[in-house]
């Protein structure tokens, strides 16, 4: 299902990833593995950071009971935060604590940068043993392999991604139909959304400055303005960057225009992630804008009124890509057994859990997902890939571009920096990044 229209995700990977892996430090030579491992006695580490009630966590958990009784292995789960991994990934998989397998983000600034240090393993003779590299179609596959500097599209295998993911607003139902509102179908209709909640006194979207989700709603605004190569070449350096122009000048000044309208809390400076997702299942927050990562917890948590969901009005563009990624750590004591792992994770029966508990298989038989809620988000993923919508997201380019956006948003909300600031400072910490690639 993810295959329609990927292959034009971004121009420079595609005829790239074709030609499959082109060097490695690691594995060679696929009868160098072991392809249906004996694990008696032996212990995997594994390493996730989804939460268990979302469909990740549910299909991780049959993945690892499925691969205890098929290898005779013994799991032993970490449950790790993402900001946890993220931050340490690179002294932790240095070191002899690294797990055998993990879950890992993508992009040039983390699974990139890791590949590059040797931190992780080339993955290419797996891909090919398993017949992962037939599963994954080519734009899949572009997040998944990096080249020696660590950027992706090019170069071997260095995680295994087996769902999909975007963002897109959620809503609360009930709370729309209260005030009269309808799902908008342009930003004017949307701001007058967000205009109807504030005049009731009701903040209407759940934000958080101190991670991901105000970074990734200011990279939507800056995505309605722009197009595929302006993607590409904020994402690849493939010509460079305005941080001046009509796009990111629209998303920073909107997002300060929302926060003086009483659009978005002040207080959003000190939230994180998991605080605008409990202000929004609780019902404080009508509007949320954030990943299908958190569908499946939504489907589980949210008992009290109806929600639905509905893609981010007047763009063709959004946040969105391959999921995360299993990796293999350089210094992993059981390769085959992650390997074995890894390849549960990508069947069928595994496939299907993730579609039907709200998550985007990358294998699975669409007619086997009977959920309504998940084919709605399955509809909706199709309708981004079928306009080569998939955008990637905006603290990818650099290592240290997330943490940067972050700090320089955070100042816009509080007020201690101009719009013109913020693109002033985060135009030089891209262009340090850049250089230091």
């Amino acid at each position: 299902m993810l295959d329609r229209k990927l292959a034009a995700i971004i121009g420079f990977a595609v005829a790239a990833v074709m030609l499959g892996g082109c060097s490695s430090d690691g594995e060679t030579n696929s009868t160098a593995i072991v392809k249906n491992p004996d694990g008696k006695g032996k212990t995997l580490t594994l390493w996730h950071y989804e939460d268990l009630e979302s469909a990740m966590g549910h299909a991780w958990t049959a993945a690892i009971a499925e691969f205890e009784k098929t290898t005779g292995a013994t799991v032993k789960f970490e449950a790790k935060s993402y900001e946890g991994i993220r931050s340490t990934a690179s002294q932790v998989l240095n070191s002899s604590s690294a797990p055998d397998v993990l879950e890992y983000t993508k992009g040039n600034g983390t699974a990139g940068l890791l590949s590059s240090q040797g931190l992780l393993t080339d993955l290419d003779a797996a891909a090919k043993l398993y017949g992962w590299d037939k599963e994954l179609s080519p734009s899949l596959q572009t997040t998944a392999r990096y080249n020696d500097k660590g950027i992706m599209g090019t170069g071997p295998f260095y995680g295994i991604p087996n769902y999909g993911e975007f963002t897109e607003v959620y809503y609360n139902k009930d709370m729309f139909d209260r005030y009269g509102l309808s799902v908008p179908t342009t930003i004017a209709d949307f701001e007058n959304v967000l205009k109807t909640f504030k005049d009731a006194g009701i903040t209407p979207l759940a934000e958080s400055a101190t991670e991901y989700p105000l970074g990734q709603l200011w990279y939507q605004l800056a995505l309605s303005r722009a197009n595929r190569q302006w993607v590409t070449n904020f994402q690849t350096f493939a010509e460079p960057v305005d941080f001046h122009d009509s796009a990111f000048t629209y998303a920073t000044q909107t997002i300060k225009d929302w926060v003086d309208k009483g659009y978005i809390s002040k207080n959003s400076t000190g939230m994180k992630a998991d605080d605008a997702y409990n202000g929004f299942t609780s019902g404080k927050y009508p509007i949320f804008y954030t990943g299908t990562w958190y569908y499946g917890q939504f489907k589980s948590t949210i008992k009290n009124f109806q929600w639905s969901d509905f893609l981010f009005p007047e763009s063709t563009l959004a946040p969105g890509s391959a999921g995360n990624m299993w990796i293999v750590p350089a210094n992993s004591k059981n390769k085959d057994l992650a390997y074995k792992f890894i390849d549960i994770t990508m069947s069928p029966e595994i496939q299907t859990i993730i579609g039907n508990t709200g998550g985007i298989p990358v294998a699975a038989d669409p007619s086997v997902i009977t959920d309504p809620k998940s084919k709605s988000l399955v509809t909706n993923f199709k309708t981004l890939a079928d306009r080569d919508g998939l955008a990637f997201y905006p603290d990818w380019p650099t290592p240290s571009f997330y943490d940067q956006l972050n700090a320089g948003l955070q100042d816009l909300v509080n007020g201690t920096k101009t719009p013109g600031a913020v693109l002033d400072q985060l135009s030089s910490q891209y262009q340090a990044g850049k250089s230091g690639q």
